[in-house]
């Protein structure tokens, strides 16, 4: 189970905890008074409308291998 929490509303963090450990680590949590979210992340549709007129727009020379990445950022 995934679990994002937010702490003092400027911090993000993600945690695996298995399965056997979870009540465990709620537990706890719960106690230090933190809060958690469930919540689904979810892209808004005119984002996902640029992101299409992008890929519609787009020509095959504006594309390149991941090969090709160290040539193109100068590694």
């Amino acid at each position: 189970m995934t679990i994002s929490l937010y702490i003092y509303n400027m911090k993000e963090v993600t945690l695996k905890i298995p399965e056997d450990k979870f009540d465990f680590f709620m537990e706890v949590f719960n106690q230090l008074g933190l809060e958690t979210s469930e919540e689904d992340f979810v892209i808004p549709e005119w984002q996902k409308d640029v992101v299409l007129e992008r890929i519609k727009i787009s020509k095959d020379e504006d594309f390149f291998s991941i090969d090709d990445l160290d040539k193109k950022i100068n590694l």
